[in-house]
């Protein structure tokens, strides 16, 4: 089969296309012909870090995490899934785990679930690491009705799937991004949007919830910009970070009380262990999708398998709003 492989870790131009041994069904496991892909940032790291990551995966590499398809083959002890359904997951592309640029995958049955009826095999492509790491952290955060909620970042990839679950689940949804194409986005998905550039921290707490703080903050923006999440929650209130690794004062965090959340959804991948909750998750969000309440947003950049590394390209520009999809030729 035809796949795009990486032979050096480095700049987006070191993917290559080769002839590979097409993969073997093995115990519960399934084969699918994979439809679309789409690049998240960890993708775009590997490439670039290579082994300064623990979790990249060795020389020669199929890269590529998240995936939409069909199953061609079901393995032993798999009875949940059928030849011919179509599936979305996120099961590849780090440590031992071959990705999704490639004409078909190997996926623990564990890591998929069908794919949402009314999407399209590239809109499936682009929910599954995003949506897991939304839903996780809302979730861990202890998200209930009638709360308010903060995401950074609400036009990126994680971000406007948190916006939109959270949004979901009852709660009354803010939202930082710059400029009129993010403001746009965020006000579409249902949430008040916020120029960071424009407002203060403390102007946006006083404005919006009369400087009590909000009582979750969901940041996909990560780094340094935590010490504004602690600002801008309540009192005891939930922090949830996709970046936290940062040297950072805590003295906020104490003085409030917050409680911190890292989520890090690639744990059950590379350690092989809770794989189950991923495809439960995965589960729920196909009846969320369904019912309408989330739908994934995909950059107006479009990329066939062979322009990967314009893809990789495309994320790390900082200019695309949504998720970058790839096409499986």
């Amino acid at each position: 089969m035809k796949a795009m492989i990486v032979n050096a870790f480095g700049s987006p131009d070191v993917f290559e296309e080769s002839d590979v041994v097409k993969p073997t069904i093995k115990a519960g496991h399934v084969l699918v012909k994979v439809a679309a892909t789409s690049v998240n940032t960890v993708d775009t790291m590997i490439r670039e870090m290579g082994t300064e990551l623990p979790f990249s995966p060795p020389l020669p590499a199929i890269l590529g995490m998240d995936f939409a398809g069909t199953i061609e083959e079901v393995g032993e002890g798999v009875s949940d899934y059928k030849v011919g359904d179509e599936v979305y997951g996120c099961a590849g592309g780090l440590a031992d785990l071959p990705g999704t640029l490639a004409e078909y995958m190997i996926a623990d049955a564990n890591l998929i679930a069908l794919k949402p009826t009314n999407t399209t095999m590239r809109e499936a492509a682009a929910l599954p690491l995003v949506g897991i790491t939304a839903y996780e952290g809302l979730k861990r955060a202890g998200i209930q009705a009638g709360q308010k909620v903060l995401v950074h970042g609400g036009s990126g990839g994680v971000g406007h799937i948190a916006l939109q679950l959270a949004r979901h689940f009852g709660t009354e949804v803010f939202s930082t991004g710059a400029g009129e194409p993010q403001m746009a986005l965020i006000k579409k998905l249902g949430g008040t949007p916020i120029n960071y550039k424009k407002e203060s921290v403390e102007e946006y707490v006083k404005k919006h919830t009369d400087g009590k703080g909000f009582d979750i903050v969901f940041d996909s923006v990560g780094g340094v910009n935590m010490a504004k999440s602690f600002e801008a929650a309540t009192l005891n209130g939930q922090v949830i970070s996709t970046v936290a690794m940062v040297e950072l004062d805590l003295t906020t965090a104490h003085l409030k009380g917050l409680s911190l959340h890292v989520v890090f959804m690639l744990i059950p991948m590379i350690h092989n262990q809770g794989r189950k909750a991923h495809g439960t998750i995965l589960k729920a969000l196909k009846s969320i999708v369904e019912k309408g309440d989330v739908k994934p947003v995909l950059d107006e950049s479009s990329f066939g398998y062979k322009e990967i590394g314009k893809a990789h390209a495309r994320l790390s520009s900082g200019k695309a709003m949504g998720k970058v999809v790839v096409t499986i030729d």
